[in-house]
């Protein structure tokens, strides 16, 4: 084999990686934004990024990689010959971000961990001491038999006493967490898996925000259930700091 044909086989070489790489990316577009715009690269990049941090985070580069396959693709002359060619770099680069959208990152990974939980016959002074300590302001409230019963939050504390300010004196010494209980309606959480995707855990936020409802948190636990053990708690903000970093 010339030099010539071993320059040429070593080219293709690298457009095939970076188209297979490209249509791995282009399949976990279509798959993961149900949007109903049509499935073309760009489209998706564009639509998906208004909901999914995963798609913003590479936004930049996504175009970028759009544009080399248009070059790549639809401006080859002749069947061994392509006007615009991938540096290893740049297939190497595409490899490792499809490998982000075909194995996306898990929400624990985001999650707050070490979650502090409690049962509803606790005083709720622990739970004030918990959260000097942690500066933690989200705790999932049991009941006797480890079955979930609602969220409370530092805010829903916080109302509590406000309520209670004409009473002039609170003893929290011997206030229960199951005192609260009923103070005001209760926040709404969901629950997902601890292999659950970054995505999963954004189409559930939208899929409340659609509805007009207001998810305070996604409890992560071994396979969603909502009475086995909180591994991680997930908030909005937890998916708006990806887009940060």
């Amino acid at each position: 084999m010339t030099l010539a044909e071993m320059k040429t086989k070593n080219q293709n070489s690298l457009s095939d990686r970076f188209e297979v790489a490209f249509n791995q990316i282009h399949k976990c577009l279509i798959d993961k934004v149900k949007d109903n715009c049509d499935d073309r690269f760009k489209q998706l990049v564009e639509t998906g990024m208004k909901k999914h941090s995963l798609i913003r985070s590479f936004y930049n580069e996504l175009c970028q990689f759009a544009k080399l396959r248009n070059a790549i693709v639809h401006e080859k002359v002749d069947h061994d010959f392509y006007i615009a060619e991938p540096h290893i770099e740049i297939v190497e680069r595409i490899e490792k971000v499809a490998g982000y959208f075909m194995k996306p990152e898990v929400a624990l990974n985001i999650a707050t961990k070490n979650v502090h939980h409690f049962n509803e016959s606790d005083c709720l002074a622990d739970v004030l001491s918990c959260i000097r300590e942690t500066s933690y302001s989200r705790f999932p409230i049991y009941n006797d038999k480890g079955e979930y019963l609602w969220l409370l939050t530092a805010t829903y504390i916080l109302n509590w006493l406000t309520d209670r300010l004409d009473d002039q004196v609170i003893d929290l010494n011997n206030a229960k967490i199951s005192d609260i209980a009923n103070s005001e309606e209760k926040q709404l959480v969901a629950f997902i898996s601890k292999t659950s995707s970054i995505f999963k855990a954004e189409e559930i936020f939208e899929t409340f925000h659609k509805e007009g409802k207001k998810l305070e948190a996604i409890i992560i636990t071994l396979n969603g259930s909502e009475n086995e053990k909180p591994l991680g708690i997930v908030t909005s903000y937890d998916l708006i700091e990806i887009d940060l970093e």
